[in-house]
């Protein structure tokens, strides 16, 4: 019967742990998320902070702080589901503690049995006797290898009641750690839903005041859309050119000027396509550290919601002085001037075409090989806003392809 229930606990004891593991590598994820959620929200103050001084508008203000509300809810909302897996690993640990005390109480009476029992007989002349009263040589054979057992069994026995009691005082620690990081946690999101309030007031002071002149924030963002879309036709133009120009190179024919959509690919140049395709989802920022203000798209206005944008890539503002730099090898295949947007930088992997624009400062030339990470530039700060806003691009051939696919945790 005992040995039943020592297995009927062992089988709980397992399901726990597994548990217990389940929920270690959840708990791990949602930490990296927290740490990176608050990252953010640091690095949106710290860029606030450095525009205070600068005649920023008041779209370019909600804007931002909009950005940083939505950050501080996914703040929020990871820390609560970090403490409701804290309160399911705290639940975890006590049915693990309670396991452990009642395997701990059977162990225990089992080895007092034992003892009792070896006192009995722990005289080095019962043992002798014990052995001559056998009836012939493979009797006392028997009995020798029982003794022999039985001694093992008692050492094993102790080694598990110590290893059973280190494990509840491991166990009563991490409960300790747990409780401590909980309380923590709620602190923390306490302070967060506090500066969320202050942030949604200062949202709405400024939301009212853009609704006083809808019409002329509205020309306003129409007439950004407007800057924004001339800049893509130019960038569209730049590829095709650059389609025609690698094609011609490669020997194949060009109908016409600036029709060309699809590169002819030599044999490397395909294994560098390939190996670009390949690590979708895990190429690096274009910057090494930034906020998207903007995603790829068509979507409403973060400010006029009634208003709908268009974005051929995503925008991300980062810090002064911060550099830009090539997501993959590859070759720069153009550096233009374009009107609005400073300058561009455009580097070809294969068939695909990465842009960057809003650069000054360029450290790389017309036909250089990169490598990836490496710097090609400055991101230029505007000097009216003071902001430090990169545009980047993503073509694959012609085609437009969404930047935030193909970066890692854009």
């Amino acid at each position: 019967m005992r040995g039943l229930r020592i297995t009927y606990l062992l089988g709980l004891l397992l399901l726990l742990c597994a548990s217990s593991y389940s929920q270690s590598i959840k708990q791990q994820q949602l930490e990296e998320q927290r740490q990176r959620l608050r990252q953010e929200i640091e690095l949106m103050k710290q860029l606030r902070a450095d525009n205070k001084l600068k005649e920023r508008s008041v779209l370019d203000e909600v804007e931002t702080i909009s950005s940083q509300i939505s950050t501080r809810e996914n703040l929020i909302k990871i820390t609560n589901q970090q403490t409701n897996l804290l309160t399911r690993e705290i639940n975890t640990n006590f049915k693990k503690i309670d396991v452990y005390r009642k395997e701990l109480k059977i162990l225990k009476a089992d080895y007092a049995k034992m003892i009792t029992k070896s006192y009995k007989s722990k005289s080095h002349q019962s043992r002798i006797m014990f052995l001559l009263s056998s009836s012939d040589f493979a009797q006392a054979y028997k009995r020798l290898q029982y003794m022999k057992q039985y001694n093992e069994h008692r050492k094993e026995q102790a080694e598990r009641i110590e290893g059973n009691t280190l494990k509840l005082q491991k166990l009563n620690t991490d409960l300790s750690k747990q409780k401590e990081d909980k309380n923590t946690l709620i602190v923390e999101n306490r302070e967060a839903q506090e500066k969320l309030k202050e942030e949604k007031k200062e949202q709405q002071i400024l939301m009212a005041s853009i609704r006083k002149k809808q019409g002329k924030y509205t020309k306003q963002i129409k007439k950004k859309q407007e800057q924004a879309s001339a800049i893509d036709k130019a960038i569209e133009k730049l590829i095709r050119e650059a389609i025609a120009k690698a094609n011609k190179k490669a020997g194949k024919k060009v109908t016409k000027k600036g029709s060309a959509t699809t590169f002819a690919l030599t044999a490397e140049a395909k294994i560098l396509a390939d190996n670009f395709t390949s690590n979708k989802g895990k190429l690096p920022w274009p910057v090494g550290t930034g906020k998207v203000t903007k995603k790829f798209g068509r979507q409403p206005h973060p400010t006029l919601p009634n208003i709908l944008i268009n974005s051929s890539g995503v925008e991300i503002e980062t810090s002064k002085g911060e550099k830009a730099r090539a997501i993959f090898e590859g070759e720069v295949i153009a550096i233009q001037k374009l009107k609005g947007a400073s300058r561009l930088v455009q580097i070809r992997h294969g068939n695909y075409i990465t842009t960057y624009y809003n650069i000054e400062n360029i450290t790389v030339k017309e036909g250089q090989k990169v490598t990836t990470k490496q710097s090609i530039g400055q991101v230029r700060v505007n000097p009216t806003t003071g902001r430090a806003i990169m545009k980047f691009l993503i073509y694959q051939n012609a085609k437009r392809l969404n930047p935030q696919s193909w970066i890692y945790r854009m």
